[in-house]
């Protein structure tokens, strides 16, 4: 009888002890809810919803001047002087420009021979032009190979250049800035930069060199990216509809009515004398690319962007390449904005449109804004208002502005158009590692100059799909599963459990699927969930 008696309250003490517990909660909840979490939380929406008519405003402001810039065709050989370089008898092919064309590199096995083809396939003059590959490459494998190419388009007449160093300091940034100290450079007066995995087409110089040529005052003219593996899966289609709206948007208006965008690091020609009054290249930051843009505009040089002149390279097609990708594309624009805001401001051969441009438009809403605004309303704030209803969000912060921004960003990809659900569920994710990133970059703390070579496939990509099925699954904890992603998906499934429990803001269908978006990402599942056909 007395086990009996014992056996039966085990169960009744459980219970007991789990309400104590559950009370105990709902006590510290009350007690703080009201003088704490609500005042933070109207705050917090406040000042989101400050952002979302900053981002909104920025839009509908770019989506208006690319409207106009496309309805009175204001084409690039209409603002700027543009006519072939004619041959001259007497000077023969000494009227044309010396052009340097550089491609850095570091242990590209599966692209080298694509980029150096490429290269050396650019039709101008033999004498006229020199190719200069920076090896960086730590594997002497990959090294040895990178040579044996060179010295095969060395045999067959191109003039080219096989250039190592004994270190990588600074990167690319680096890399660049000691090619740029040989003394066959000095006789060079452009220099066309293309990344290891970007491929020009032979008419690549006839159609940029020749604005650099009639119009003294540009210093860069940068050409547009052409996704060759757009395709392979959903997540670089995601990729594809973000960066399209870069390249057919911002880049535009940023050429069309401030003469001024930030230098994309590849696929872009520059006039060298610009480059060095600017001060060259430096590894201050991950986006060395930017910051030479920046400083050459800050002396008064233009740039011109070429919407029509695309040069085919590879996405990402790995979540952890792309993940790291983000990273320094978040935290270098963030680093440089917090390095060089005052020097724009004190700056005196530039106008004020142009500084408000380049810092308000270009650096914080873009790079900052953006970001941080994504994350933290849509994937946190917003989600808490259900566990708080005291906090009430006006539909055209939680609707309408989200709506339009969607819109005129799909502008860029059009064949896309089906895919938003789903570029919305990504850029939310991605919002977390670029937040994470901005922060970085802003505070200036010790992953600020961390730098990881995105992996390519090049040739891979045409037997990847056949060979994808015969590797053995993997399945490692550290490499799979990304923390963030999984704490955040599960806040955004306890809150969605919780909306349907007590039913207050009915998000729960758009939480559930948001958290499910989290965990996908989470498992690095991202890149092979819906293959494209």
């Amino acid at each position: 009888m007395d086990s009996f008696s014992s056996a039966t309250t085990i169960p009744f003490a459980f219970h007991g002890a789990k309400d104590d517990i559950t009370m105990q909660i709902s006590l510290i909840w009350t007690q703080i809810k009201a003088p704490l979490i609500v005042p933070l939380l109207r705050i917090s929406v406040f000042l989101c919803l400050i952002m979302s008519v900053m981002m909104v405003i920025e839009r509908v402001y770019m989506g208006i001047i690319i409207t106009l810039v496309k309805l009175f065709g204001r084409k690039p050989e209409k603002r700027y002087k543009w006519e072939p370089i004619k041959d001259d008898i007497e000077l023969g092919n000494s009227c044309y420009p010396m052009v340097l064309v550089q491609i850095p590199m570091y242990n590209e096995r599966e692209v080298y021979q694509l980029s150096i083809g490429a290269a050396c396939g650019l039709s101008w003059p033999s004498d006229r032009i020199i190719i200069q590959v920076l090896d960086d490459s730590t594997d002497p494998i990959i090294k040895e190979l990178v040579q044996v190419e060179c010295q095969r388009w060395a045999n067959k007449g191109v003039n080219i250049k096989y250039e190592v160093r004994d270190n990588r300091n600074g990167y690319k940034a680096g890399a660049l800035k000691e090619g740029m100290k040989h003394s066959y450079v000095k006789q060079c007066d452009f220099v066309a930069i293309f990344d290891a995995d970007f491929q020009p087409e032979s008419n690549f110089l006839w159609r940029t060199v020749p604005f650099l040529v009639h119009n003294p005052e540009l210093a860069l003219i940068q050409a547009r990216w052409k996704f060759v593996n757009a395709d392979e899966c959903l997540m670089t289609r995601m990729q594809e509809m973000s960066l399209d709206y870069h390249f057919t948007v911002e880049q535009e208006v940023g050429s069309s009515t401030y003469a001024f965008f930030g230098f994309n690091g590849t696929a872009g020609v520059w006039r060298i004398s610009a480059m060095n009054e600017a001060g060259g290249w430096k590894d201050r930051t991950t986006v060395e690319d930017m910051d030479l843009a920046v400083r050459a505009s800050l002396k008064g040089w233009k740039f011109l962007y070429l919407s029509n002149l695309q040069v085919k390279n590879e996405l990402p097609s790995t979540f952890k390449a792309y993940r790291y990708q983000q990273h320094r594309w978040s935290c270098g624009p963030a680093n440089l904005f917090r390095k060089m805001v005052m020097e724009i401001i004190k700056n005196k051969k530039v106008t004020l449109w142009k500084k408000i441009h380049v810092i308000y438009n270009f650096f914080f809403v873009r790079k900052v804004v953006a970001h941080i605004n994504t994350f933290m309303f849509y994937c946190i704030i917003l989600p808490a208002t259900v566990l708080v209803p005291e906090i009430v969000v006006p539909k055209w912060g939680a609707v309408y502005i989200p709506s339009i921004i969607t819109l005129l960003n799909a502008v860029g990809t059009p064949r896309s158009l089906h895919l938003l659900v789903f570029w919305i569920l990504f850029e939310n994710v991605m919002s977390l590692h670029r937040t994470k990133a901005t922060i970085v970059g802003l505070l200036e703390t010790s992953r600020v100059n961390e730098w990881i070579v995105t992996e390519k496939l090049g040739d891979a990509l045409k037997v990847k799909a056949g060979t994808k099925a015969l590797k053995k699954p993997r399945f490692r904890i550290e490499d799979r599963i990304h923390l963030l992603e999984l704490g955040v998906g599960m806040y955004l499934f306890f809150i969605g459990c919780y909306d349907v429990m007590f039913g207050k803001n009915h998000f729960f269908i758009f939480l559930f699927i948001q958290a499910f978006a989290f965990f996908i990402m989470a498992f690095g599942y991202v890149g092979t969930f819906i293959p494209n056909s």
